[in-house]
Order: structure tokens, then sequence, then C-alpha cells
């Protein structure tokens, strides 16, 4: 029987990508846009909405301009797996009986399935939320210079 695995969205998967990269930078430095894009292949316009969003939750802060780009708003170990996913994407929920904000289920009251599902919300959770950005961080990417200053260097 072919496996069906609970899958992470998109947009929860690149703003995650784009979040771990600007974790694996100096909290001051600005990287652009297209950087981000290229380094961890990311499709420019999909990226383009993601980090709007961040900026918008203050997960991420811009600048514009020729030294402009983007960068954590906060230090990396401030920052949870949970925040990005909730920021991207809004609450999460393993099943609909555990939206609360919305009906949920009718049969929520006599589902014997409810606790299950509950638990296995509660822990995935306690994962997101204790896991932070400065343990994701790309150690291969930690103060490493953009691919076209490397070329450049190379050149010279």
């Amino acid at each position: 029987m072919p496996q069906h695995p609970l899958q992470i969205s998109r947009k929860i998967e690149y703003g995650l990508r784009a979040m771990t990269f600007l974790a694996s930078q100096p909290l001051e430095r600005m990287v652009p846009f297209r950087e981000i894009a290229r380094r961890m292949d990311v499709p420019e316009d999909f990226l383009a909405k993601i980090l709007k969003v961040l900026v918008s939750r203050k997960l991420v802060r811009s600048t514009r301009g020729a030294h402009g780009g983007y960068a954590l708003a906060r230090p990396a170990r401030e920052v949870t797996f949970l925040d990005v996913i909730e920021a991207v994407e809004g609450p999460v929920n393993v099943n609909v009986c555990q939206d609360t904000q919305h009906d949920g289920c009718r049969a929520t009251g006599s589902c014997t399935m409810y606790g299950v599902w509950k638990l296995g919300q509660q822990r995935m959770l306690d994962v997101y939320r204790s896991t932070t950005l400065d343990r994701l961080a790309m150690t291969e990417l930690k103060g490493s210079p953009p691919p076209d200053s490397l070329s450049l260097a190379a050149r010279a």
C-alpha cells in the first residue's frame, strides 16, 4: 500500500528555508531577496509573498535600496519553528476536531479518536515550539559570502 504522509505546505517549507538561511547570517547582515531565493532554491514570486507576510508578523525586517534586503527581526534563538509555521499558514491543526477557531467537528464529544488526535497535535506542537532557528541554522552558510563574491575572488 502506498504511503500517504501528512504533508507540510510549500508555503511553510519555503518560509522555513528562508528563515533558516537568515538564521545562518549575522543578525545585522541584510540579505538581498534574490540571494535568498537562489541559495535556498525557492521561486522568487512565491518567496516575495512569504517574506512580506514574515515582515508583517515581525519575524523578519526589511530595508529597501541598494544595500537593502532581509534579516531576522530578533535573534534566531528566540524564533521557533512554530512561530514561522503559524506566521505563514495560521494555527496548526492535525484534524478538523482540533480547530478551536471554527466549528470543528460535531462528533467531537462522543468520538473515540478525539484523544488520539489531541495527543498527536500536542506532541507535534511541543516539538515545533521547542525547536528554534538557531538550532536549524545551516553551518555551511554561516558567514559564507554569496556565490557571486566567491567567483569574483577566484578571478582576482
